[in-house]
């Protein structure tokens, strides 16, 4: 019998099917449509598995090969790189997981229940208090695509096909806005940094003439903040372009907002503010723009309005301006994202409603100190080498070890019990043989120690 035959009722084809299907094909065995496949890659025989196994026993073994995994807290993470290691609280968890929120599918009904609009709407209006700016979406898939979908709204509202970019933008961010808007005939410049960390404005000016916005990240991936980001608004503008700032919000406890450093549009990674890490995601992408009207129609994403009942006395939410969105021809449509990520919307609102203002401020105050102290540690290390070390950094940084590539030193890190950072060495070659290190709440003065130690063990040998 052909071992893709089945009579279960929840595999639809049978034998005489199967056969049937493949006559129709031109072929006489399944194994003819893998023939593409190199041979070393193809399992020739049925796997050996044990079983079938209880529950009971299916358990422990699960149990057993989930415990060769090396992750937090086995391992001291410092990894970073617009994924970070959080303190999510007890509170926050309990809400993502009510009956109420947690459901299959993303909620899109314009008739979606109350207490989730409701959820959603004050998601947008703390995001909007946090980020300064007067129009928030209810969330985009992650930073990534909400960038991109900021780079095709600038293209849209300009009609310049050129997004200036400046230097040290995570690159996975800029390859996805790349392929955003390449199909719109848009395309990406680089603008580069000096030695004490401004954007190069001469190099701004002479770019800006045919350019749709300028995107800066707020800190950027090397973790410091662009010195003269407070002037670069007033530039952009006189030009008709569209400033873009992409933010890691939790800074914004102590930072001043991008609209109160003349941003037109905010982007982000809601990650940070109290969600988990768990294969890369789950993500949540930030977007919110000016009160403008053009700029309202334009956007991508759903927005949740605030109305009155048939009554005309009671308050009830809605979602509004859906014409923007999937619910009308797909090419006039100002996104082909057609769903959102609602549940970790929810989760942020409860998380920043959970620590306030005073509870933000904090939080980054704490990152920003440890921050700091991490840097004067390893600065002391006369093996180790910090670019920019005269610039605030807010979470990461860069250094290199001497007569150590950023891969041997990260293997050798591992090897102490510490995921030490992310390997810019191609990406920035201008820093040698760098890494990015990065850290968060979850560590403390001990954790510091305990890294400079495992970089004195590595050295030494």
């Amino acid at each position: 019998m052909n071992r893709y035959a089945s009579n279960n009722p929840f595999i639809p084809h049978n034998e005489e099917e199967i056969i049937e299907m493949m006559q129709n094909i031109g072929i006489r065995s399944l194994e003819e449509l893998f023939r593409d496949i190199p041979g070393e890659f193809v399992i020739s025989k049925e796997p050996d598995f044990e079983g079938p196994l209880s529950e009971k026993e299916m358990i422990k073994q699960i149990l057993s090969i989930a415990s060769k995994n090396m992750t937090f807290p086995k391992l001291q993470l410092h990894i970073g790189q617009g994924a970070y290691l959080r303190y999510v609280p007890a509170v926050v968890k309990e809400i993502l997981r009510r009956s109420e929120f947690l459901t299959s599918y993303t909620p899109y009904q314009p008739e979606a229940s109350q207490g989730m609009l409701t959820a959603l709407f004050e998601y947008q209006s703390l995001m909007a208090e946090l980020l300064g700016l007067e129009i928030v979406n209810s969330s985009m898939y992650d930073w990534s695509t909400a960038l991109a979908e900021a780079g095709r709204m600038a293209i849209r509202l300009t009609g310049k096909k050129k997004i200036l970019v400046g230097r040290y933008v995570f690159h996975q961010r800029l390859d996805t806005l790349n392929t955003y808007i390449e199909p719109m005939g848009g395309f990406i410049k680089e603008i580069g940094y000096t030695s004490d960390g401004k954007l190069k404005v001469d190099d701004l000016k002479q770019s800006l003439d045919d350019s749709a916005a300028l995107y800066v990240e707020y800190p950027n991936s090397l973790g410091f903040i662009t010195q003269n980001i407070d002037e670069l608004a007033d530039i952009v503008h006189a030009k008709g372009a569209y400033f873009i700032v992409g933010v890691e919000p939790t800074v914004l406890g102590i930072l001043k907002s991008p609209g109160e450093i003349g941003a037109d549009i905010a982007v982000g990674e809601g990650q940070s503010l109290g969600l988990p890490l768990s294969f890369g995601g789950p993500s949540l992408g930030i977007f919110a723009c000016r009160d403008d009207p053009k700029m309202l129609r334009n956007m991508p994403g759903r927005l949740i309005g605030m109305t009155e009942d048939v009554s005309g006395v009671d308050r009830c939410f809605a979602m509004v301006l859906q014409t923007r969105e999937q619910h009308i021809k797909r090419e006039k449509a100002t996104s082909n994202i057609c769903t959102n990520q609602a549940l970790m919307a929810i989760g942020v609102a409860a998380y920043l409603a959970l620590l306030g203002k005073n509870g933000l401020r904090e939080l980054a105050e704490y990152i920003l100190t440890l921050t700091s102290i991490a840097m004067k540690k390893f600065a002391e290390l006369r093996f180790v080498k910090i670019p920019l070390q005269g610039i605030p950094h807010y979470q990461e940084f860069a250094y290199s070890v001497s007569g150590l590539t950023a891969s041997q030193l990260l293997k050798k890190l591992l090897e102490k019990g510490i995921i030490g950072g992310f390997n810019i060495s191609e990406l920035y070659p201008e820093f040698g043989e760098s890494i990015v290190t990065c850290f968060t709440e979850v560590h403390d003065l001990r954790s510091v120690e305990n890294y400079v130690a495992a970089l004195t063990e590595v050295v030494a040998k």
